[in-house]
């Protein structure tokens, strides 16, 4: 039977095939579910987030390792739906409206996913309304945007506005990021936090829900 020390390392390099198969040798083997993503592929993915916070990773590398940690992941999602096993918080991601550039909206709901998040992809040019819909209707408690053009950034505030205007604002968490987005500009169209890459997202969102 596979140790999660061995899922946990090969997480971090990035070896997909041979995560699916530990995970899968792991369950079959009566291993819980939930030890497997909590002391192996959650842990490994929080590496990871250093490892690219000290420079040591860098994109190409993170995609790899989430890559491989979704492999796993999807081998546990089955049988973690009937254990009661309650995300660390539902987060509804999108590039905003007339935005559609997607590697790095793709790359923190990786690294979101990785920490213990539901995510809930809304995709590339995502409409005020269609973020609305996710916290009414799936109900997300964090909304993730992400701009790449400084022409697209106000559909930030046009999100966070309609959010007010459905009544829904102060039941979800706006956290913004992108390249041309700031901090002070999350502060001037009043999200709740800002991410200046992946790694710092999730810290950011675990910070904004208290966990």
């Amino acid at each position: 039977m596979a140790d999660l020390k061995t899922i946990y390392d090969a997480v971090i390099v990035g070896d997909a095939p041979k995560v699916k198969g530990l995970v899968q040798e792991s369950v079959d083997a009566g291993v819980d579910p939930k030890a497997v993503l909590q002391k192996a592929l959650i842990p490994a993915m929080a590496e990871v987030g250093r490892r690219m916070k000290a420079q040591e990773f860098y994109v190409p590398e993170v995609l790899i390792a989430a890559r491989a940690m979704q492999w796993g992941l999807n081998i546990l999602k089955p049988l973690l739906a009937g254990t009661g096993l309650e995300p660390a918080g539902r987060v509804a991601i999108g590039t905003v409206k007339s935005d559609l550039h997607d590697i790095g909206k793709n790359l923190v709901g990786m690294m979101l996913e990785g920490a213990g998040f539901e995510i809930i992809d809304l995709g590339t040019d995502v409409s005020p309304e269609k973020f609305v819909a996710a916290v009414k209707d799936k109900r997300a408690n964090v909304i993730g945007m992400s701009a790449l053009l400084t022409t697209t950034m106000p559909n930030m505030k046009k999100t966070i506005d309609a959010l007010k205007e459905a009544g829904v604002r102060e039941q979800v968490k706006v956290l913004v990021g992108g390249a041309p987005v700031t901090q002070r500009y999350a502060d001037e169209i009043g999200a709740d936090g800002y991410a200046p890459d992946a790694s710092s997202a999730v810290d950011i969102a675990k910070s904004q829900l208290d966990i």
